[in-house]
């Protein structure tokens, strides 16, 4: 069985996110973003989700060990909301307040075709709640989705299984996050 565990980062949806794992019968857990790397290696997991966060962490604060994290894991990682930013912030990209925060339902046009959005049509409606965005997207990531007021809504690294996702796949308004996170879960099988 799959061994996907999400950090948190302070959220008001990382309950969903392991929700939406267990669910889909993923063996998870939801564990402090202070855990250090060595204790999640010793549970043998397959990936990580870096879930958002109540403050606005991803445009200057920290995220316990999500630095160690993303500078040595070599699994499959997926940064949602603040994760996202907090993911291209570490990579060089750039974080700021959004001209246009996007609260509730926002149209997604998927730019690139991956494996993370294998069955979800070029655009569907995403849940988002945030107040900052990802304006440059850091150099060895590409975009892969975006939005009318949001350039960047999703990412990932050219060469490491690195994603993130402004918008949130764990809600029932985003219509394809269960495929979305089934993607992630084969990204993480392989």
């Amino acid at each position: 069985m799959v061994r996907i565990y999400v950090i948190d980062n302070g959220g008001q949806w990382t309950h969903r996110e392991w929700r939406t794992l267990r669910d889909l019968e993923v063996d998870t857990s939801i564990l402090p973003n202070t855990t250090p790397l060595h204790d999640l290696l010793k549970k043998n997991i397959h990936g990580l989700v870096l879930s958002g966060g109540a403050p606005r962490i991803g445009l200057d604060g920290t995220l316990g060990n999500c630095t160690e994290y993303l500078e040595k894991a070599d699994f499959p990682i997926l940064g949602i909301c603040a994760g996202h930013q907090f993911m291209a912030r570490h990579f060089g990209g750039k974080v700021q307040p959004s001209k246009v925060p996007e609260f509730g339902k926002v149209k997604l046009t998927v730019c690139v075709d991956d494996t993370l959005f294998a069955g979800v049509p070029t655009t569907s409606i995403v849940w988002e709640s945030h107040n900052d965005e990802v304006t440059k997207l850091p150099r060895d990531f590409i975009k892969l989705g975006e939005s009318e007021n949001c350039t960047i809504q999703a990412m990932k690294h050219k060469k490491k299984p690195f994603y993130g996702l402004q918008f949130h796949p764990e809600v029932e308004h985003t219509q394809y996050g269960d495929q979305i996170f089934k993607n992630f879960i084969q990204l993480c099988e392989e």
